[in-house]
Protein backbone atom coordinates (compact mmCIF):
# COMPACT_ATOMS: atom_id res chain seq x y z
CA UNK A 1 0.00 0.00 0.00
CA UNK A 2 2.76 2.24 0.81
CA UNK A 3 4.48 1.86 -2.22
CA UNK A 4 1.30 2.41 -4.66
CA UNK A 5 1.21 5.91 -2.45
CA UNK A 6 4.58 6.48 -3.18
CA UNK A 7 4.33 5.43 -7.27
CA UNK A 8 0.95 7.96 -7.21
CA UNK A 9 2.55 11.09 -5.73
CA UNK A 10 5.42 10.36 -7.95
CA UNK A 11 3.16 10.24 -11.12
CA UNK A 12 1.35 13.26 -9.89
CA UNK A 13 4.43 15.40 -9.78
CA UNK A 14 5.97 14.16 -12.97
CA UNK A 15 2.23 14.86 -14.83
CA UNK A 16 2.29 18.37 -13.39
CA UNK A 17 5.70 19.45 -14.30
CA UNK A 18 5.84 17.71 -17.03
CA UNK A 19 2.41 19.20 -18.37
CA UNK A 20 3.85 22.86 -17.44
CA UNK A 21 7.28 22.05 -19.23
CA UNK A 22 5.44 21.09 -22.40
CA UNK A 23 2.75 24.15 -22.55
CA UNK A 24 5.70 26.66 -21.57
CA UNK A 25 7.99 25.19 -24.55
CA UNK A 26 4.94 24.65 -26.85
CA UNK A 27 3.70 28.41 -26.43
CA UNK A 28 7.71 29.55 -26.80
CA UNK A 29 7.93 27.45 -30.19
CA UNK A 30 4.76 29.20 -30.81
CA UNK A 31 5.72 32.49 -30.92
CA UNK A 32 8.83 31.94 -32.82
CA UNK A 33 6.81 30.44 -35.03
CA UNK A 34 4.05 33.35 -35.54
CA UNK A 35 1.50 31.23 -34.56
CA UNK A 36 -1.96 33.58 -33.89
CA UNK A 37 -2.88 34.52 -30.19
CA UNK A 38 -5.90 32.77 -30.64
CA UNK A 39 -4.75 29.44 -31.46
CA UNK A 40 -1.67 29.88 -28.56
CA UNK A 41 -4.54 30.35 -25.99
CA UNK A 42 -6.83 27.62 -26.77
CA UNK A 43 -4.98 24.83 -28.27
CA UNK A 44 -1.84 25.21 -26.38
CA UNK A 45 -2.97 26.11 -23.18
CA UNK A 46 -6.75 25.10 -22.91
CA UNK A 47 -5.99 22.04 -24.50
CA UNK A 48 -2.12 21.75 -23.21
CA UNK A 49 -3.17 21.71 -19.53
CA UNK A 50 -5.81 18.44 -20.88
CA UNK A 51 -2.13 16.74 -21.82
CA UNK A 52 -2.20 14.66 -18.13
CA UNK A 53 -5.96 13.62 -19.00
CA UNK A 54 -4.71 12.52 -22.18
CA UNK A 55 -1.36 10.44 -21.13
CA UNK A 56 -3.46 8.94 -18.50
CA UNK A 57 -6.46 7.76 -20.73
CA UNK A 58 -4.62 6.46 -23.28
CA UNK A 59 -2.15 4.19 -21.31
CA UNK A 60 -5.20 3.12 -19.40
CA UNK A 61 -7.03 1.86 -22.56
CA UNK A 62 -3.81 0.18 -24.19
CA UNK A 63 -3.49 -1.37 -20.45
CA UNK A 64 -7.05 -2.53 -20.97
CA UNK A 65 -8.46 -0.63 -17.97
CA UNK A 66 -11.57 1.27 -20.18
CA UNK A 67 -13.32 1.71 -16.77
CA UNK A 68 -10.24 4.13 -15.70
CA UNK A 69 -9.87 5.90 -19.40
CA UNK A 70 -13.17 6.82 -19.26
CA UNK A 71 -13.81 7.51 -15.59
CA UNK A 72 -10.96 10.21 -16.44
CA UNK A 73 -12.44 11.88 -18.40
CA UNK A 74 -16.27 12.24 -17.36
CA UNK A 75 -14.57 12.96 -13.84
CA UNK A 76 -12.24 15.48 -14.64
CA UNK A 77 -15.05 17.41 -17.09
CA UNK A 78 -17.43 17.24 -13.44
CA UNK A 79 -14.27 18.50 -11.25
CA UNK A 80 -13.17 21.25 -13.97
CA UNK A 81 -16.90 22.52 -13.40
CA UNK A 82 -18.22 21.86 -9.70
CA UNK A 83 -14.65 21.99 -7.59
CA UNK A 84 -11.96 24.02 -9.62
CA UNK A 85 -14.83 26.95 -10.55
CA UNK A 86 -16.47 26.19 -7.50
CA UNK A 87 -13.48 26.75 -5.35
CA UNK A 88 -12.43 30.01 -7.69
CA UNK A 89 -16.11 31.73 -7.78
CA UNK A 90 -15.64 31.31 -3.64
CA UNK A 91 -12.38 33.47 -4.03
CA UNK A 92 -13.58 35.73 -6.95
CA UNK A 93 -16.65 36.12 -8.63
CA UNK A 94 -16.42 34.94 -11.95
CA UNK A 95 -17.28 37.84 -14.54
CA UNK A 96 -17.74 36.38 -17.38
CA UNK A 97 -17.93 38.39 -21.44
CA UNK A 98 -20.43 36.91 -22.73
CA UNK A 99 -19.63 36.94 -26.56
CA UNK A 100 -16.22 35.91 -25.65
CA UNK A 101 -17.85 32.60 -24.10
CA UNK A 102 -20.69 32.14 -26.50
CA UNK A 103 -19.20 30.08 -28.78
CA UNK A 104 -16.72 27.75 -26.52
CA UNK A 105 -19.62 27.42 -23.73
CA UNK A 106 -21.94 26.26 -27.18
CA UNK A 107 -18.99 23.64 -28.31
CA UNK A 108 -18.77 22.94 -24.89
CA UNK A 109 -22.88 21.64 -24.52
CA UNK A 110 -22.51 20.35 -27.89
CA UNK A 111 -19.34 18.33 -27.77
CA UNK A 112 -21.48 16.71 -24.53
CA UNK A 113 -24.66 15.90 -26.13
CA UNK A 114 -22.66 14.55 -28.66
CA UNK A 115 -20.91 12.47 -26.53
CA UNK A 116 -23.83 10.94 -24.37
CA UNK A 117 -25.66 10.10 -28.42
CA UNK A 118 -22.46 7.83 -29.12
CA UNK A 119 -22.26 6.73 -25.19
CA UNK A 120 -25.76 4.88 -26.26
CA UNK A 121 -24.59 1.55 -26.99
CA UNK A 122 -22.67 1.16 -24.32
CA UNK A 123 -19.54 1.24 -26.21
CA UNK A 124 -16.88 3.48 -27.97
CA UNK A 125 -15.26 2.05 -31.38
CA UNK A 126 -13.04 3.31 -34.30
CA UNK A 127 -15.65 5.05 -35.68
CA UNK A 128 -16.93 6.59 -32.76
CA UNK A 129 -13.24 8.19 -32.37
CA UNK A 130 -12.94 8.87 -36.16
CA UNK A 131 -16.12 11.09 -35.48
CA UNK A 132 -14.91 12.96 -32.53
CA UNK A 133 -11.45 14.06 -33.62
CA UNK A 134 -13.48 14.97 -37.08
CA UNK A 135 -15.62 17.37 -34.74
CA UNK A 136 -12.36 18.60 -32.87
CA UNK A 137 -10.91 19.66 -35.99
CA UNK A 138 -14.21 21.19 -37.38
CA UNK A 139 -14.25 23.01 -33.98
CA UNK A 140 -10.94 24.43 -34.11
CA UNK A 141 -11.11 25.47 -37.57
CA UNK A 142 -14.35 27.67 -36.75
CA UNK A 143 -12.47 29.48 -34.39
CA UNK A 144 -10.11 30.24 -36.44
CA UNK A 145 -12.20 31.48 -39.11
CA UNK A 146 -13.77 33.80 -35.98
CA UNK A 147 -10.40 35.15 -35.29
CA UNK A 148 -9.65 36.15 -39.14
CA UNK A 149 -12.95 37.63 -39.64
CA UNK A 150 -13.16 39.62 -36.73
CA UNK A 151 -9.63 39.70 -34.95
CA UNK A 152 -10.72 42.44 -31.88
CA UNK A 153 -13.70 39.73 -30.92
CA UNK A 154 -14.04 39.01 -27.42
CA UNK A 155 -12.95 35.29 -27.55
CA UNK A 156 -9.60 36.69 -29.49
CA UNK A 157 -8.84 38.45 -26.62
CA UNK A 158 -9.84 35.73 -24.46
CA UNK A 159 -7.60 33.28 -25.88
CA UNK A 160 -4.16 35.31 -26.16
CA UNK A 161 -4.96 36.52 -22.41
CA UNK A 162 -4.84 32.87 -21.52
CA UNK A 163 -1.20 32.62 -23.87
CA UNK A 164 0.27 35.44 -22.01
CA UNK A 165 -0.45 33.71 -18.32
CA UNK A 166 1.84 31.75 -18.54
CA UNK A 167 5.13 33.50 -17.96
CA UNK A 168 9.11 32.42 -17.81
CA UNK A 169 8.65 30.93 -21.54
CA UNK A 170 12.47 30.39 -22.92
CA UNK A 171 13.72 32.36 -25.74
CA UNK A 172 16.44 29.88 -27.12
CA UNK A 173 14.79 27.25 -29.69
CA UNK A 174 17.11 24.47 -28.29
CA UNK A 175 15.68 25.12 -24.72
CA UNK A 176 12.09 25.70 -26.17
CA UNK A 177 12.21 22.19 -27.95
CA UNK A 178 13.89 20.54 -24.61
CA UNK A 179 10.76 21.89 -22.79
CA UNK A 180 8.31 20.54 -25.08
CA UNK A 181 9.51 16.89 -25.93
CA UNK A 182 11.07 16.79 -22.04
CA UNK A 183 7.71 17.77 -20.85
CA UNK A 184 5.93 14.83 -23.39
CA UNK A 185 8.46 12.53 -21.77
CA UNK A 186 7.78 13.69 -18.40
CA UNK A 187 4.17 12.98 -18.68
CA UNK A 188 4.35 9.51 -20.14
CA UNK A 189 6.40 8.12 -17.45
CA UNK A 190 4.31 10.34 -14.78
CA UNK A 191 1.04 8.57 -16.02
CA UNK A 192 2.58 5.06 -15.78
CA UNK A 193 3.78 5.83 -12.33
CA UNK A 194 0.28 7.32 -11.63
CA UNK A 195 -1.95 4.47 -13.23
CA UNK A 196 0.50 1.71 -11.05
CA UNK A 197 -0.21 3.61 -7.87
CA UNK A 198 -4.03 4.13 -8.41
CA UNK A 199 -4.73 0.95 -9.35
CA UNK A 200 -2.79 -0.67 -6.77
CA UNK A 201 -4.33 1.64 -4.15
CA UNK A 202 -7.67 0.78 -5.70
CA UNK A 203 -7.35 -2.81 -5.72
CA UNK A 204 -5.64 -2.82 -1.86
CA UNK A 205 -9.13 -0.72 -0.58
CA UNK A 206 -11.39 -3.10 -2.63
CA UNK A 207 -12.40 0.26 -5.10
CA UNK A 208 -13.70 0.02 -8.59
CA UNK A 209 -11.79 1.00 -11.17
CA UNK A 210 -14.58 2.76 -12.24
CA UNK A 211 -14.82 5.05 -9.43
CA UNK A 212 -10.70 5.26 -9.04
CA UNK A 213 -10.83 6.77 -12.41
CA UNK A 214 -13.78 9.69 -11.81
CA UNK A 215 -12.53 10.74 -8.37
CA UNK A 216 -8.57 10.33 -8.02
CA UNK A 217 -7.24 10.16 -11.59
CA UNK A 218 -9.96 12.36 -12.60
CA UNK A 219 -8.62 15.24 -9.50
CA UNK A 220 -4.91 14.26 -9.82
CA UNK A 221 -4.62 14.62 -13.48
CA UNK A 222 -6.75 17.99 -13.41
CA UNK A 223 -4.13 20.12 -11.34
CA UNK A 224 -3.17 21.96 -13.96
CA UNK A 225 -6.40 23.46 -14.84
CA UNK A 226 -6.52 24.18 -10.99
CA UNK A 227 -3.34 25.91 -11.47
CA UNK A 228 -3.91 28.38 -14.36
CA UNK A 229 -7.47 28.91 -12.98
CA UNK A 230 -6.21 30.35 -9.48
CA UNK A 231 -3.56 32.25 -10.69
CA UNK A 232 -6.08 33.45 -13.34
CA UNK A 233 -8.81 34.46 -10.42
CA UNK A 234 -5.91 35.70 -8.47
CA UNK A 235 -5.02 38.16 -11.01
CA UNK A 236 -8.64 39.08 -11.60
CA UNK A 237 -9.01 37.40 -15.30
CA UNK A 238 -11.94 35.95 -15.04
CA UNK A 239 -12.66 35.11 -18.27
CA UNK A 240 -9.47 33.20 -18.46
CA UNK A 241 -10.26 31.19 -15.23
CA UNK A 242 -13.59 30.27 -17.11
CA UNK A 243 -12.44 29.54 -20.57
CA UNK A 244 -9.34 27.73 -20.04
CA UNK A 245 -12.15 24.88 -18.40
CA UNK A 246 -14.39 24.98 -20.92
CA UNK A 247 -11.70 24.64 -23.64
CA UNK A 248 -10.08 21.52 -21.76
CA UNK A 249 -13.75 20.04 -21.18
CA UNK A 250 -13.99 19.97 -24.82
CA UNK A 251 -10.94 19.16 -25.67
CA UNK A 252 -11.16 16.11 -22.75
CA UNK A 253 -14.31 14.78 -24.90
CA UNK A 254 -13.59 15.39 -28.67
CA UNK A 255 -9.93 15.15 -28.39
CA UNK A 256 -9.25 12.94 -25.54
CA UNK A 257 -12.02 10.48 -26.13
CA UNK A 258 -11.46 10.37 -30.12
CA UNK A 259 -7.88 9.16 -29.76
CA UNK A 260 -8.37 6.98 -26.99
CA UNK A 261 -10.92 4.97 -28.74
CA UNK A 262 -9.18 5.29 -32.30
CA UNK A 263 -6.46 3.78 -30.55
CA UNK A 264 -8.47 1.14 -28.44
CA UNK A 265 -12.43 0.51 -28.60
CA UNK A 266 -13.91 1.48 -24.97
CA UNK A 267 -17.00 -0.39 -23.52
CA UNK A 268 -18.76 1.77 -20.48
CA UNK A 269 -19.61 0.51 -17.17
CA UNK A 270 -22.83 0.90 -15.39
CA UNK A 271 -22.65 3.61 -13.31
CA UNK A 272 -20.89 5.86 -15.80
CA UNK A 273 -24.00 5.38 -18.32
CA UNK A 274 -26.46 5.56 -15.22
CA UNK A 275 -25.34 7.93 -13.59
CA UNK A 276 -22.32 9.91 -14.20
CA UNK A 277 -22.16 11.01 -18.15
CA UNK A 278 -25.91 12.96 -16.75
CA UNK A 279 -23.90 14.66 -14.03
CA UNK A 280 -21.53 15.62 -17.03
CA UNK A 281 -24.23 17.18 -19.04
CA UNK A 282 -25.61 18.74 -16.25
CA UNK A 283 -22.84 20.51 -14.67
CA UNK A 284 -22.28 21.86 -17.97
CA UNK A 285 -25.51 23.07 -18.55
CA UNK A 286 -25.30 24.40 -14.81
CA UNK A 287 -22.22 26.65 -15.99
CA UNK A 288 -23.53 27.91 -18.85
CA UNK A 289 -26.92 28.60 -17.38
CA UNK A 290 -25.28 30.53 -14.91
CA UNK A 291 -22.72 32.79 -16.72
CA UNK A 292 -25.49 33.63 -19.53
CA UNK A 293 -28.13 34.48 -16.85
CA UNK A 294 -26.22 36.51 -14.55
CA UNK A 295 -23.04 37.23 -17.42
CA UNK A 296 -20.87 35.80 -14.16
CA UNK A 297 -20.36 33.09 -11.36
CA UNK A 298 -21.30 34.89 -8.09
CA UNK A 299 -20.17 33.18 -4.54
CA UNK A 300 -23.70 31.46 -4.36
CA UNK A 301 -23.39 29.75 -7.51
CA UNK A 302 -20.21 28.25 -6.58
CA UNK A 303 -21.32 27.50 -3.48
CA UNK A 304 -23.82 25.30 -5.17
CA UNK A 305 -21.30 24.35 -7.55
CA UNK A 306 -18.84 22.92 -4.65
CA UNK A 307 -21.62 21.35 -3.06
CA UNK A 308 -22.71 19.70 -6.03
CA UNK A 309 -19.26 18.16 -5.99
CA UNK A 310 -19.30 17.12 -2.21
CA UNK A 311 -22.93 15.58 -3.01
CA UNK A 312 -21.85 13.46 -5.69
CA UNK A 313 -18.37 11.92 -4.01
CA UNK A 314 -20.49 11.11 -1.01
CA UNK A 315 -23.08 9.35 -3.50
CA UNK A 316 -20.05 7.39 -4.77
CA UNK A 317 -18.73 6.66 -1.65
CA UNK A 318 -22.45 5.26 -0.33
Amino acid sequence: MLMNVVWLLLGLGLLTFGGDSLVRGALALAKRWGVSPLLAGLVIVGFGTSAPELVVSLQAALGASPDIALGNVIGSNIANILLILGICGLILPLLAHPNALKRDGLAMIGATIFCLLLFRDGSLNRLDGIMFLVALAAYLIWSYRTERVDPGAADVALHQAEADLVEKRPTSLWLSVALAVGGLALLIAGARAFLTGAVGIGEALGIPETLIGLTLVAVGTSLPELAVSLIAVLRRQADVAVGNIVGSNIFNILGILGVSSLIQPLSLAGRLLAVDQWVMLAAALALVVFLLSGKRLNRIEAALLLTGYVTYVAFMAV
